[in-house]
């Protein structure tokens, strides 16, 4: 993996060291790594409904 650093509001931190703190995460890294992977997914996925649409109208 590739090390990648981020600046980020105080409150989103003590978000996450919260779930790590509550065993949802190992780390911060690994809540963040999920976090991307779903933003991910979904932005893709809506791009790939809207390119689908378009299709269907042409």
């Amino acid at each position: 993996m590739r090390l990648v650093t981020v600046k980020m509001p105080e409150a989103y931190v003590e978000a996450i060291d919260e779930l790590v703190r509550k065993g949802r995460f190992t780390s911060r890294s690994e809540a963040i790594r999920v976090a991307i992977r779903e933003l991910l997914r979904r932005e893709l996925w809506v791009r790939e409904l809207e390119e689908e649409e378009e299709e269907l109208i042409d």
